[in-house]
C-alpha cells in the first residue's frame, strides 16, 4: 500500500495540467545552454583571473609589503581607495589563516575592480585559477616573459607582424622599470595593454588606461 504522503504527492502531480508539466522540461537544457554561452567570454579574460598579471602583482605587493606593485594597474585618482584596502588587508591577514584568505581576497577584488573601472568595463569578480585563457593571450604573455615573439607570430596574420613587432619592442623597452617608480610602471602597463590588444585582433586606437578621468576603451585584457 502506498503511504498517505505518497498518495498526496501523486494526486497533486496528476492534478497538474499536462501543459504545465511539459513546459518545465526544457528549462534545464536552456540553463545549461545559457551557462555555456556565458562561459565563452571567460576565454577572453586575462586581468581578472587568479592566474593573470594583476593578481600576480597584487600577491607581490602583499609579499613585499609594498603597494607599488599594484598601483601601476590603476589610475592615480583611485590610489587612496587601493591604499586603504591594502592597509586593512595587511592588518587583518595576520590575525588567522582564515582572516588571511579573506583579507587577500578583498585586496585582489578591490584591485581588479579599480583596474576594470579604468578600462570602462564592469567588474564581474575574480575568476579562479585554471580559468581558460585565449591562446593568443597566453602566447603574448610568453613572448614578454621570454623576450621572444616567435610563439605569437604563428597565431597572427603576416601583415600584422610589423606592427606587432613595433609594439613588442616598446613593451620590452619599458619592462625593467623601478618598482617604486609608479609612473614608469604605468607607462609599461599602457604599452603592455596596447600590445595585447593588437595581439588579440583589436586594431583600433587605445585610449590611455591610466589617464585622469574615465577611460572608455572597453578592452578586456
Amino acid at each position: 500500500m502506498i503511504p498517505l504522503e505518497m498518495n498526496f504527492v501523486t494526486d497533486n502531480l496528476i492534478s497538474i495540467p499536462k501543459k504545465m508539466r511539459i513546459s518545465r522540461i526544457p528549462i534545464a537544457p536552456l540553463i545549461i545552454l545559457t551557462l555555456l554561452i556565458l562561459s565563452t567570454n571567460v576565454t577572453f579574460a586575462h586581468c581578472d583571473t587568479m592566474d593573470g598579471p594583476v593578481i600576480k602583482d597584487a600577491k607581490s605587493a602583499i609579499k613585499n609589503n609594498n603597494i607599488s606593485y599594484a598601483l601601476i594597474w590603476i589610475r592615480s585618482q583611485d590610489e587612496n581607495e587601493l591604499k586603504n584596502a591594502f592597509l586593512l588587508t595587511m592588518k587583518v591577514r595576520i590575525l588567522s589563516p582564515d582572516a588571511m584568505v579573506l583579507a587577500d581576497k578583498y585586496f585582489f577584488e578591490t584591485l581588479v575592480r579599480l583596474h576594470r573601472s579604468s578600462e570602462g568595463v564592469p567588474f564581474t569578480g575574480v575568476k579562479p585559477s585554471g580559468t581558460p585563457i585565449d591562446e593568443k593571450i597566453l602566447a603574448a604573455d610568453k613572448s614578454i616573459e621570454t623576450g621572444n615573439l616567435s610563439s605569437l607570430k604563428e597565431l597572427v596574420s603576416k601583415e600584422l607582424i610589423p606592427e606587432l613587432e613595433k609594439r613588442f619592442i616598446k613593451v620590452m623597452s619599458l619592462k625593467d622599470y623601478d618598482v617604486d617608480n609608479i609612473e614608469a610602471g604605468r607607462s609599461y602597463i599602457e604599452s603592455y595593454v596596447q600590445f595585447f590588444k593588437f595581439a588579440e585582433g583589436e586594431q583600433e586606437n587605445h585610449n590611455a588606461v591610466h589617464q585622469e578621468g574615465t577611460s572608455q576603451t572597453g578592452h578586456q585584457h
